[in-house]
């Protein structure tokens, strides 16, 4: 069952950054096709309070609409003005600093014992050289990627989804010890589930 964009929202507290909201979004359409042997998979994304709504204002509102309405006699897309007002206010101000937060959870079961997995992430801008953490976490880990490439860890031809990388033995190892010398760390909390 696929379930519509900005649904199912519920708040999550989560140590070192407080209370999130989490919302169905789209991010897994490759696993979708690439893993169907997994019967449930949902992918959420984390914001402040009150984005889903915000969000869902707009869509339902029209402003992310893409066919084009007259203004003073001119076609314009509604998204174009959405994103040329909005994407100036969301740039980072002077001295502004963000942060990343990631959680995956798998359950499942493995030598015929039901067991949870928990990979929590939490990157912060890094002062020290002025980097964002949506860059450290997203370019370090596509850097990452490219040395598994040109090292022969990852030499399957075309063009591949990120799990066909992780599949891969070695590659998932190698680009979290590459993403740990950025200190970028991701915690693995195991439980039995019985």
């Amino acid at each position: 069952m696929v379930r519509p964009a900005l649904s199912d929202v519920e708040l999550l507290d989560l140590p070192g950054v407080g209370t999130l909201e989490a919302f169905n979004t789209d991010g897994l359409r490759t696993l979708a096709r690439t893993l169907p042997e997994i019967p449930f998979m949902k992918e959420k994304t984390l914001r402040y309070p009150g984005h889903a709504e915000l969000m869902r204002v707009f869509r339902e509102s029209g402003f992310l609409d893409t066919a084009p309405v007259e203004i003073d006699g001119r076609p314009i897309a509604p998204i174009r003005l959405t994103s040329r007002l909005l994407f100036d206010q969301w740039q980072l101000q002077e001295g502004e600093q963000d942060l990343t937060v990631m959680q995956i959870v798998v359950e499942g079961r493995k030598n015929g014992k039901r067991l949870r997995y928990i990979y929590d992430l939490l990157d912060d801008y890094d002062v020290s050289t002025g980097t964002t953490s949506m860059a450290r976490t997203t370019g370090y880990t596509c850097a990452a990627v490219v040395r598994q490439v040109a090292c022969g860890g990852f030499s399957a031809p075309g063009i591949h989804p990120p799990e066909h990388v992780g599949q891969t033995p070695g590659c998932y190892q190698a680009v979290i010890a590459d993403l740990a010398r950025h200190d970028i760390d991701l915690r693995i909390t195991a439980s039995d589930l019985g």
